[in-house]
């Protein structure tokens, strides 16, 4: 089931074993999609903020 974050250390938590990231530009915002533990979390972060959390994923990043 698909849940949307708003904490960006709560996402980065339950991130640390997804295999990959998806990376959504939209506008000046970006969504971050990752399949974890039965779950797929997302987070939406302005373009700057969300480069910096996406450089900090250890997973493999694909552009969407």
């Amino acid at each position: 089931m698909p849940r949307e974050i708003g904490d960006a250390e709560e996402f980065m938590r339950l991130a640390e074993g997804a295999a990959e990231c998806r990376v959504k530009r939209l506008g000046g915002e970006t969504k971050l999609k990752v399949r974890a533990r039965g779950a797929l979390i997302t987070i939406r972060l302005e373009s700057k903020a969300a480069d910096e959390l996406a450089a900090r994923l250890k997973c493999a990043k694909v552009e969407v």
